[in-house]
């Protein structure tokens, strides 16, 4: 019983480490109406004149919504 609870530990510390860890990404619009891609949706930028205009899982997902505001109009 001890190796099996041994044998479990240890595939849980490679299933954990092996892991990607999630990063959360944010599109800010800033006073001017310029957007940027935050790296981590949890932190905000220094200062009052920025707005989360959108949250994204990842990257990609972050670039998508930019870019679709910038589409529409809300960022330049």
């Amino acid at each position: 019983m001890k190796r099996m609870a041994f044998a479990f530990s240890v595939l849980v510390l490679v299933f954990a480490a092996v892991t990607q860890a999630r990063a959360d990404y944010s599109v800010v619009r800033f006073e001017h109406g310029y957007c940027r891609i935050w790296w981590d949706a949890g932190a905000i930028p220094w200062g009052t004149n920025w707005i989360k205009v959108a949250n994204a899982p990842d990257y990609q997902s972050a670039w998508a919504a930019e870019t679709a505001l910038v589409a529409r109009g809300v960022c330049k």
